[in-house]
């Protein structure tokens, strides 16, 4: 672990700065390729079901305003906006910057995986290793009286590992397990921490002195575990986790407007967010200027759920992970390193499909009743979007939109459903 301030810069970072902006600004003006639906496999006619069945929702007053985008064979065929970036008239914009909440945990954990390709940790490392605060970690057992609230802790029977957090079965959630009411003292419940007032460091660290849900490696529990691991990354390479995004990944893939804080000159592309009422309308739940993403404080970067993106910069990254690691001449990662990331680790802890290192996976086609292939992996966010990779017919899908609560929304479906239904040219059976 090196002693630079988190905070700060460092010269020894200098020039290596300079290559990857160097390489950013090149992959910057270059767009994504664009294709005619025909050269790679799909249908025009039935991506147009698709743009009818994605406006539909508008029309109905079920979406305020989305983007959508399919690529196939590494090239753009569809890019549409729907909508509006608000209820109060402006358009939304192809580039669109949205709330992606946990789409956030796929970049953390390619920022893990860029620190063992650099020799600067191994994934079933104990996390204790690098945050020391975990080497206590104990367990909450509720009572066997089900009827009592109380409960007792154990000693965790192994240290959490880096891999375990990754698969989100070190057996930490969000606050809401059998410590519940420890974790609203403490002031750490739910995965929203754009508004805190103190670094991720600081948050993480209270959060070790915690009872957890689950023992390590015994169940599937979904929490602060990308967190913890953005706070790791801060630990280990002496950078925040903005800087590090900013110079290892997003920058380097040219994703720029992709951070976890919205510059000020980008205010007019920010979407607002609505929630459906008990009527089954829209209602207005977050205004794109009244918001801790424009106001601040700016202080905590939080890797599982923190940062804001738009649907061509999220293909970018995505598009990087079907290129075996390599985007337009600039490789994050090795084709080995996103092969394991994106096949199953969890066996049966996770319910419907396999789960890799920050995705779910697709491991038996027609588990879920979802059209699809075999390998395919992606996630979503809080704010309803979502994305996957499907590697067999060489295809990423991208929606964003701001939906909170999304109520019984079949938006992700039916999306997913056009969308396959547009191939007609299928390289899986080639």
């Amino acid at each position: 672990m090196n002693r630079y301030d988190l905070h700060g810069g460092s010269r020894r970072f200098a020039l290596a700065a300079a290559i990857w902006l160097a390489a950013a600004l090149f992959i910057q003006a270059a767009s994504l390729p664009k294709a005619r639906p025909s050269e790679v496999g799909l249908s025009a006619e039935r991506l147009d079901r698709l743009t009818q069945v994605m406006q539909g929702y508008v029309d109905r007053g079920k979406i305020a305003g989305m983007v959508t985008l399919v690529a196939r064979n590494g090239r753009v065929a569809y890019l549409r906006p729907f909508g509006k970036l608000d209820l109060k008239g402006a358009v939304m914009p192809v580039n669109g910057i949205f709330r992606i909440a946990s789409q956030t945990k796929a970049v953390t954990s390619v920022a893990v995986m860029i620190l063992q390709e650099e020799g600067k940790l191994l994934l079933d490392d104990p996390i204790s290793r690098y945050i020391p605060e975990f080497a206590n970690a104990r367990v909450a057992v509720p009572s066997a009286d089900k009827k009592a609230k109380g409960y007792t802790t154990v000693p965790a029977k192994r240290p959490i590992t880096i891999r375990d957090l990754l698969t989100h079965t070190a057996g930490i959630s969000y606050g809401d397990g059998p410590a519940k009411e420890e974790y609203i003292a403490a002031g750490i419940q739910g995965w929203f921490l754009a508004d805190k007032t103190e670094p991720i460091g600081e948050i993480v660290k209270k959060l070790a002195t915690l009872p957890f849900d689950a023992q390590p490696g015994e169940k599937w529990v979904y929490g602060y575990n990308t967190d913890i691991l953005g706070y790791l990354v801060e630990r280990v390479s002496g950078m925040t986790l903005a800087d590090f995004f900013a110079k290892k990944i997003t920058g380097a893939l040219g994703m720029t407007d992709t951070q976890f804080f919205l510059p000020e000159d980008k205010l007019g592309r920010f979407t607002s967010v609505y929630g459906i009422d008990e009527k089954g309308g829209l209602k207005l739940m977050e205004d794109a200027r009244e918001n801790s993403y424009v106001k601040g404080p700016r202080v905590c970067y939080a890797g599982g759920a923190g940062l804001l993106s738009t649907a061509e910069d999220y293909a970018r990254f995505l598009l990087m992970l079907q290129g075996g690691g390599e985007l337009g001449g600039v490789r994050v990662l090795s084709p080995k390193s996103v092969e394991l990331m994106t096949v199953d680790h969890v066996g049966n802890l996770y319910d419907s499909q396999g789960f890799g290192l920050g995705f779910w996976v697709t491991e038996r086609l027609g588990r879920n009743g979802q059209p699809g292939s075999v390998s395919a992996y992606g996630w979503g966010g809080a704010y309803h979007t979502t994305y996957w990779v499907d590697p067999a017919e060489k295809l990423i899908a991208v929606l964003m939109t701001q939906l909170m609560p999304a109520g019984n929304s079949d938006l992700h479906a039916r999306f997913r459903a056009m969308v396959y239904q547009a191939i007609v040219d299928s390289y899986e059976k080639r």
